[in-house]
């Protein structure tokens, strides 16, 4: 009886021990101005920052920039509600090929094919959903978005590397 009880422990606190290893992970809903899902992202906390799926359909063929925004909120058409690009310490200026740095939010443009579909994958080293590793948080509490642009970004004109209106929106739950 005795050797059941400590296989049960131990069991007990194997399993909660993998739970408590598994990387924070988040599914948000992409949603167009008239409020249809057109599409999903899969966020998964990384050891050294973030990992993001995408999947669309039904969006406008042709590149688009890609941010994260400093509020879980899309509940306005042209989803200004999400706010500024996510920042993270004092580092504001915009653009992937900006000399001067970039912000935390920014992220390559995603390509919509013909059909109007688009699957890939983003890393950022920049963020995290916990803030791990001294990161910025996603996450935190009032959440971040998810944000996808008309246009193509160009990396480097300020504020928004050109990359015009916010065509769909995903909330990324806080705490």
């Amino acid at each position: 009886m005795r050797y059941a009880l400590v296989a049960l422990a131990a069991t007990l606190i194997a399993g909660s021990a993998t739970a408590a290893d598994a990387p924070a992970s988040q599914r948000a809903d992409l949603k167009n101005a008239s409020g249809a899902v057109i599409g999903s992202a899969q966020l998964t906390d990384a050891p050294k920052g973030l990992l993001m799926k995408i999947e669309l359909k039904g969006a406008t063929p042709g590149w688009h920039g890609l941010h994260f925004h400093e509020k879980g909120d899309c509940s306005k058409s042209d989803f200004t509600s999400a706010g500024g690009h996510v920042h993270g310490g004092s580092t504001m200026v915009h653009g992937l090929l900006n000399p001067d740095a970039n912000e935390a939010g920014d992220l390559p443009n995603i390509y919509v094919a013909a059909d109007g579909t688009a699957s890939a994958e983003f890393f950022s080293s920049f963020v995290s959903l916990s803030g791990a590793g001294g990161r910025q948080a996603l996450a935190d509490a009032d959440g971040s978005a998810i944000m996808i642009h008309a246009n193509a970004d160009d990396h480097k004109t300020q504020p928004i590397g050109g990359a015009g209106a916010r065509i769909a929106c995903g909330v990324i739950a806080g705490g």
